[in-house]
Order: structure tokens, then sequence, then C-alpha cells
């Protein structure tokens, strides 16, 4: 809307020449539809699943686009605005998942942020669309920007017709075969294939050590404990409220405006300007496909927000000035922005959550964050014209602040999540404390990659009320198989045993457990034991013991 909103063009003709305050409102309701869409799926998204939430998102979008297109009212203009947002609210809160749960750790960084600069590079099409329609009469000038948007969505509902839903969802949802066949299908093999059996097996370990306490309530996500599920909710709130108060969307919603009236530049050069702005936000983007798995995500946010805080400083004081050469300094400074925009707080906010949320609540956390999001989407693109047209260029200042805070804010409280499967993610906190062990952990990383294949007890994570007694028994086994289970008549009602790589033939291995005190009839513990990899035995087990009397 950049590109249409603030001129004296056909659109403003056609909808009444809207003041600042109605400006802020056709631009932002947008915004309150895209968090309508999030809070949906918060709510219903597991229910539905990422693919059908994701063509119900695009759906939605090519209807919404429908009414914008046809617009003969502002009320209808207004409608097709938040049905166009929910669309998009469906698809920000659960595309961001639907990619992380089927990427392999060691590209998952580089996907993601792809993800990122497909976005700008419809930015920029919408930019370049608005400015070169601007020389014609009539109503297309407006009607078919915002029209095309539909071509992109109905893309994208083609594309996701013959996509797989993902494994980690199919198996939380008891679908263990077909997770097993997209698994092999990824990995171009078969279900039998030892790596398949074994990535099967880490994600059933993980839900079930999440699912220790029964079926999903809302409380868990307040909850502390091991897993630190309210600490996870809060980063996914916190990094998603934190990249829209870095001034981004001040720049891409009214680079128009804050050239023209922020700098003095004449209306054509300002579309200009906001088009290689935009120009130069995409080639920015690239940037983090390099560097995201280099240097993890921790050093691309400080290092970005340390120059977005460094850009506006300088944009605020040349502005100050007041003279033309001081404002077209201040101008090559957002171009700056845009750049360090690009390197790390574009790409990261929108796939951080799915990074530091456990499978059992990763819809509930990639939901309530894009919620967030947008509506501080809003609020910015709705005090951002009246900030303009009242403080002028100490605008920046305020940004400039944020930026500056977010630095320290991610080195004491976001863990790094570079590299790790999202089995390993269900071990993050661990280490506890109030920064979760961020503080002290080097670089951030609070847990290796791999560890919950080598170590998947998560100790503590057991349901409420659990006291054991010893309890002895002896066991010796034969691995003939990679997955296999044991059922035991009394005590212990089931013994899964998970092997990377099947045993030498007629290797054995047994297994002595002692538990201390007094179980009851109500009380489970789960229990995990790790094997370590043997040069006699080229093990690599993972014990789940679930004891209930």
């Amino acid at each position: 809307m950049s590109g249409l909103i603030g001129a004296e063009n056909q659109f403003g003709a056609d909808f009444n020449h809207p003041d600042a305050n109605l400006q802020g409102i056709i631009t932002s309701i947008y915004d309150i539809g895209c968090a309508v869409g999030c809070l949906f799926t918060f709510f219903f998204g597991e229910h539905f699943g990422r693919k059908n939430m994701i063509l119900a998102g695009g759906t939605t979008m090519i209807i919404g686009t429908i009414l914008l297109g046809s617009s003969k009212t502002l009320a209808q203009l207004l409608v097709g605005r938040i049905v166009t947002g929910i669309g998009n609210g469906f698809n920000s809160s659960t595309i961001p998942m639907y990619q992380s749960e089927l990427c392999k750790p060691g590209n998952r960084g580089i996907l993601l942020s792809m993800q990122g600069t497909i976005t700008i590079v419809g930015l920029c099409i919408a930019y370049w669309l608005d400015f070169g329609l601007s020389f014609v009469e009539g109503p297309i000038q407006w009607r078919l920007p915002i029209s095309f948007q539909a071509f992109f969505a109905v893309c994208l509902v083609l594309q996701m017709i013959p996509l797989p839903e993902t494994p980690r969802y199919l198996i939380e949802n008891g679908r263990n075969n077909e997770a097993a066949e997209i698994l092999a299908s990824l990995s171009d093999t078969t279900t039998e294939d030892e790596e398949v059996i074994y990535q099967r097996r880490q994600i059933e370990t993980s839900l079930e050590i999440e699912s220790a306490g029964g079926t999903f309530r809302y409380s868990e996500l307040l909850k502390g404990g091991k897993l630190q599920n309210f600490r996870r909710i809060c980063l996914c709130c916190a990094v998603n409220l934190m990249q829209q108060f870095t001034g981004s969307n001040m720049i891409n919603y009214y680079a128009p405006v804050v050239y023209a009236n922020t700098m003095g530049l004449t209306r054509t050069l300002s579309l200009i300007l906001g088009g290689c702005t935009s120009l130069t936000y995409l080639a920015a983007s690239f940037i983090p496909l390099w560097t995201v798995e280099k240097y993890g995500r921790r050093a691309l946010l400080m290092f970005s927000a340390a120059g977005l805080c460094f850009c506006f400083s300088m944009a605020s004081i040349l502005l100050s000035i007041g003279t033309r050469s001081t404002a077209y300094a201040a101008t090559a400074f957002v171009f700056i922005f845009q750049i360090f925009l690009g390197i790390g707080w574009l790409p990261i906010p929108w796939f951080y959550p799915s990074e530091v949320t456990t499978t059992r609540i990763r819809s509930k956390g990639q939901a309530i964050g894009g919620f967030i999001n947008w509506m501080c989407v809003f609020t910015v693109v709705q005090i951002t014209p009246i900030a303009i047209a009242n403080i002028d260029w100490r605008t920046f200042i305020i940004f400039a602040v944020f930026c500056a805070l977010w630095v320290p804010i991610v080195y004491v409280f976001f863990p790094e999540t570079n590299q790790l499967v999202l089995e390993d993610i269900d071990h993050l906190f661990e280490k506890g404390g109030i920064t979760g062990g961020v503080w002290s952990a080097k670089g951030g990383r609070t847990v290796e990659p791999g560890y919950h294949a080598r170590i998947p007890n998560m100790e503590g994570v057991l349901k409420e009320g659990v006291g054991i007694d010893h309890l002895e028994f002896d066991k010796t086994f034969y691995a003939s198989s990679f997955y296999t289970a044991w059922y035991f008549e009394k005590n212990i009602s089931h013994l899964w045993v998970t092997t990377k790589e099947s045993g030498l033939p007629g290797s054995s291995l047994s297994i002595r457990l002692s538990l201390p005190p007094a179980l009851t009839a109500e009380k489970v513990a789960m229990l995990l034991l790790d094997v370590p990899d043997s040069k006699f035995s080229p093990w690599q087990l993972s014990f789940i013991l679930e004891v209930g009397l």
C-alpha cells in the first residue's frame, strides 16, 4: 500500500483522500486480520494440521484479494484487507513451522531464511508495480497492484496440494506409518532404511517425553520445570515484538512518505527511492543464506541490532541539521539500515519460535509469536504517520533506542539453536536459572547437536507427584532388529529399544535397573538410559522405561 497511500492519485480520489489517521487504518487493518488468523491457528491449528492450514491460508487470501480488487466503498476495502490478512495469518504462523519440521538441521536455517528472501521479492514487485502504474490514469492504477497478490496465493495453493504433512505432526497424532513413509521420501530411501527408523524413533521418543503429563492442557504453556514451556512462549513473543520495534515497518510500509515528509524529497523521487530501498533489502536478504548456519542465530541478531541502532542514530542526527545535503546523507543510512535488517532481524524472528519450542507446543508458540508480531506491526504502522507528522525526524531516535536494547537481551536470554535437530530442543533449558543457562553457556549454546540421541532422559520430566521406591529387574535381549518392544506383566508396562545400527549377530546386552522409593497405583515415572557405542557392538540405543503399578 505504500505506493498508493498518501498521494494525490486515483486511489485517493476514489476513497475521498484519506487523512493521516485513515491512512494508518487502511494500512494497518490488514495486520489486525493477520493477528486474527494467528489466533485461529493458536486454538485450532493443531487439529487441522500444518498442510491444511496453509491451504486454508492461501484460499482465504484469494477471497480477500477478490474483495479488494472489486472494492467500490471504503467499507469493502477494509473488509478485503481484513480477510486477506486472516489468510496471511494462517500462513505466517504455519509455514515456518511446516518448513522447520521437514528440514534437516544442517540446512534448516538456510531454507527458512530463504523464506524471508522470497517475501522481499514480493515486496519489491509490489513497490515497482505501484510505481509503474502511478503514471497510469483510471482505477487500474490501484486495482491491478492490489489484485496481483492473488497470483502468489494461487501458486501457494497449487504448490501445497501434492506436498505431504510433516512427520512430527503425523506421529503426534498416531499416524506413525505415514510419517515413516514421508521420512523415507525425504531421504529418497525406504521405510526399512536404518536412518529412517532411527529418525522415526527419535521423534517418537521426544513426543513420549513431552507427553508424560497426558493430553495437552493450555496451562502447560505457563509451566516451568525442565521443559520450561513458559520461557519458550516468552521467547516466541519477545523475538517477534523486538523485530517490529526495530523500525523495519516504518520504512517498509511508509518509505515514500518518510522520504517525502521527513526528508523533503519530491513524490516521484520518494517512490523511486522506496523501490530502491526494497531492492537493497532484497540484496541483503541473501546474506543469511551464507551466514545463518556459520555464525548462528544469536550472533546475527546482535550484529543486526547494533547496525540498525547506528543507522537510525546517524539518520536522526543528519535530519536534525535540516539541510538538503544532510537529508541525502540520511537517505543513505536508511539504505544501510535495510542491509543490517536483512542480515538478522528480517528472517530469524519468523522461524526462531519453531526452533525453541517442542513439538507438543510448536504450533502454539509459532501462532502466539505471529499474533504478537502482527499486533506490533499494527501498532507501528498505525502510529508512524502520526509520529512523522508530529515529531518528524525524532521518530528515528525512538527506534534507535529499542535496537540498542535488543543486543544485551539477545545475549542474555536467547539460546543458540544452530545445527540442533528439533528433538534436541527439548533439552534447551535443563540447566535452569534466570536465563535458562544461556548466560553461562559459551555462545549461548545450552545443548550440543545430537544431545537427545545420546542422552534423551530429560531428567526431572516426570508426572506430578511421582515417588519412586526400589525396584529391580534383569533383562537380557538381542539386537536382531531396529525396533523391538518387550511387555512385562506387572511392574513394567513396556520397554522400547531403538538402534541406529543393528547389533552384530549373537551380540547381547544385559540391563540391571534399580529404582529408588515408593510407587503408588497413580504414579508413573519415565526413565531413559543411554548406552554408548562400543567397537564390539555398534550400538546407539535409547531406552524408555515406563513404570506403572
